[in-house]
């Protein structure tokens, strides 16, 4: 829901600000299109960034930590490769979360 309102205002902001440069505008529409494509762009790079993924192949160790995350309610499983030092969060449905920030 939250990304459908932000694509719509995305798209209003590009489309006012092409509109004000087409009317004669000039460069006062600028602010407007910029700030338009910086969100649609966002919403892209969240999409590809946050995506499902596979479980984890040979080389990651499940651990015996788990949690359940105040997000989504979900279980949340944690693996470690051991030659990277890398940890991976992985969810009962499959989704992949990035490490928290420290």
């Amino acid at each position: 829901m939250l990304r459908a309102v932000l694509l719509v205002i995305a798209g209003l902001c590009i489309a006012a600000g092409v509109l004000v440069g087409l009317l004669g505008g000039g460069h006062h529409g600028l602010p407007a299109l910029l700030f338009g494509l910086a969100l649609l762009l966002g919403i892209v790079f969240e999409r590809w960034r946050y995506r499902t993924a596979s479980r984890p192949d040979a080389r990651w160790q499940k651990t015996s930590e788990r949690f359940t995350d105040p997000h989504t309610g979900q279980l949340v499983e944690v693996y470690y490769d051991p030659q990277s030092g890398e940890r991976l969060y992985v969810d009962t449905d499959g989704k992949t979360y990035p490490p928290p920030d420290p």
